[in-house]
């Protein structure tokens, strides 16, 4: 069978959702897929479950290796993918029937090097549909490229991999891969590598891949993540050459910023969101570090010229108040913020 989708799954420790994962998958319309699973060090059942589901249908590959982080996993599961195009999957997420199908078709149309699609979240009980504005079905290429280099350097909305669908000879000519470095980001990173290299990108108004927000993971767990040391590492890594190429140095410079700052805003809510999980003070602590970090104070200015006069006026005041390191003044807005939104 000639495989026309490689779906690559790190697991870690993903037990109680990775049975739904694996029935979406092997659910899809289009049968030519091959499904690498990589087990990153799991301590759960995820490795026996995974190796029923073997038994069942040969297109479940399994890799097994040592604890050692998604990009690590992702890579691995790159170097043994026989794909025309590369999937990506998260274990505790799971994707509609047609998903692989859909995006695949958009891809072979014309020979885009990149797919890019919604997608929907479940978090706390609400359900979020995920869109961008992109020009819809139509295929971009140099010029709205840089424009999407523009926007994945300075925005996290769009960073993720698994809502795209990768041609893998762009990946193999490349030796394109996920930064091991990065502990947090690695996903944007990857794409701003892709993108540079491409040449025909297209992103369709289709929602098919199913994000679930689970207690513990990366984008909640603000005892175990040192989120604000990850959007450092992010802002102080040195892009490609190529990318270099695409866009001056000025900005990339002022987009990153731009990314920093936001981050940032996001990080102030999420501390001082009520949590039994770390005492008040310190996450208290934490925001008042941040807003004195040499980083961010060097962004500031770059932040102001370029996406203050868009903000909202709720926002202005949150910045104003970055601006002034009023860690108490923050706590305040937040506090506002959370009433005006019950």
């Amino acid at each position: 069978m000639i495989i026309k989708v490689s779906v690559i799954i790190p697991v870690f420790n993903a037990e109680k959702y990775i049975a739904q994962c694996l029935d979406s998958l092997l659910s899809q319309t289009l049968y030519e897929c091959e499904f690498i699973f990589v087990n990153d060090g799991s301590k759960d059942k995820c490795k026996e479950i995974i190796e029923e589901y073997q038994l069942l249908d040969q297109r479940v590959k399994l890799i097994n290796q040592e604890n050692q982080g998604v990009s690590i996993a992702r890579n691995n599961g790159m170097k043994v993918a026989k794909g025309e195009y590369i999937g990506f999957v998260d274990a505790d997420d799971y994707v509609g029937e047609e998903y692989f199908k859909t995006l695949y078709q958009a891809a072979i149309e014309d020979s885009h090097d990149l797919i890019i699609s919604n997608c929907k979240s479940y978090c706390d009980g609400k359900v979020f549909i995920t869109t961008y504005s992109f020009p819809k079905n139509q295929t971009l290429e140099e010029g709205m490229i840089k424009e999407l280099i523009s926007y994945f350097l300075k925005e996290d909305n769009c960073n993720s991999v698994w809502n795209k669908l990768y041609k893998h000879l762009v990946i193999k000519e490349n030796n394109l891969e996920f930064p091991k470095q990065v502990a947090l980001g690695e996903d944007g990173l990857f794409n701003l590598y892709f993108l540079s290299f491409s040449n025909k990108v297209k992103y369709i108004n289709y929602t098919g891949y199913i994000y679930r927000e689970v207690k513990g993971s990366a984008t909640r767990n603000i005892q175990e993540k040192d989120y604000f040391q990850r959007a450092i590492d992010v802002y102080q890594y040195k892009y490609p050459a190529s990318l270099q190429l695409q866009l001056d140095y000025q900005k990339v410079r002022t987009f990153k910023a731009i990314k920093l700052i936001k981050n940032v805003m996001s990080f102030i809510h999420l501390y001082y969101t009520p949590t039994k999980e770390v005492s008040f003070k310190k996450r208290y602590l934490y925001i008042k570090m941040m807003l004195s970090h040499p980083s961010v104070i060097e962004s500031l200015p770059l932040f102001y010229s370029e996406d203050y006069p868009f903000l909202s006026r709720y926002e202005k005041l949150f910045v104003k108040l970055i601006n002034q390191r009023s860690t108490l003044g923050l706590y305040l807005a937040t506090a506002y913020s959370r009433f005006r939104n019950k």
